[in-house]
């Protein structure tokens, strides 16, 4: 498995696409030119365009006699081109699969308030002007924590004859001061998500923060089973893919 960190700006996605630029074509393509062979990967997370990754894990059928882990870090990084940073090469049995393997995913999204634009931030979250009352968003958040059908909570269409029902283990809001800039931090564990469901849910959070929804509104979203019925989607740049936790077991 390798684990990358990449910025979204540049790409349409991780996932593959004919005449895009992707992170799993790079990937692809760079493997390729490593390993003398075509090869198809499985990722942790897809990723919207514009959304970044700090530790995004991919997988792939290993061969032998493959060049040893140090040599492919390398020559990955070597390959890969700009906005892509290889972090770790290793072995996992031949069943390890980066999205079916994985236990939970953290997300981090990153929101930052007040009448002035933020410098360093500016591509990793989302300015809004306005100040946002943090304790009415972690009201509403605990509405949204536990085990859930989360229809509402995806990009409309996606979820049409798929199994909606997820549980979010954590969600949490806190300030934080980064690169110098304050900002706020929404993080939220769980083991899988539906197709846009982080940001839809910050950005719901995001309107009872702004005063536009009470804090139980959000119970009244999840119930409500249909896209119209929650906040905006957040902005991707906001948002990134920040750790996937596996099995100990798995790594040899």
């Amino acid at each position: 498995m390798v684990t990358v960190s990449y910025d979204g700006r540049p790409f349409a996605g991780f996932q593959r696409q004919p005449g895009q630029v992707t992170v799993q074509g790079r990937l692809e393509a760079a493997l390729a030119i490593a390993l003398r062979r075509p090869v198809i990967t499985a990722c942790a997370g897809r990723t919207d365009a514009g959304v970044h990754a700090l530790a995004q894990v991919i997988s792939f059928p290993a061969h032998e006699p493959d060049v040893d882990n140090r040599s492919l870090l390398r020559s990955l990084n070597s390959l890969a081109g700009d906005g892509i940073s290889v972090v770790d090469v290793r072995s996992a049995p031949p069943q390890f699969d980066a999205r079916h393997s994985a236990v939970s995913r953290e997300y981090r999204y990153r929101v930052v308030t007040g009448p002035v634009p933020p410098l360093f931030l500016r591509d990793l979250a989302w300015w809004v002007k306005g100040p946002l009352d943090l304790g009415a968003m972690r009201q509403a958040a605990s509405e949204l924590t536990g085990r859930h059908d989360f229809r509402t909570f995806c990009v409309k269409g996606s979820s049409e004859g798929k199994r909606t029902v997820r549980t979010i283990d954590l969600l949490e809001i806190e300030p934080a001061w980064e690169m110098g800039e304050h900002c706020i931090v929404v993080r939220i564990i769980g083991r899988s998500f539906l197709h846009s469901m982080v940001r839809i849910v910050v950005g719901s959070l995001v309107e009872v923060g702004r005063g536009k929804r009470p804090a139980r509104w959000v119970g009244e979203v999840l119930e409500a089973q249909h896209r119209g019925a929650a906040g905006q989607t957040a902005p991707p740049h906001g948002l990134t893919l920040w750790h996937v936790t596996y099995p100990e077991e798995l790594w040899l």
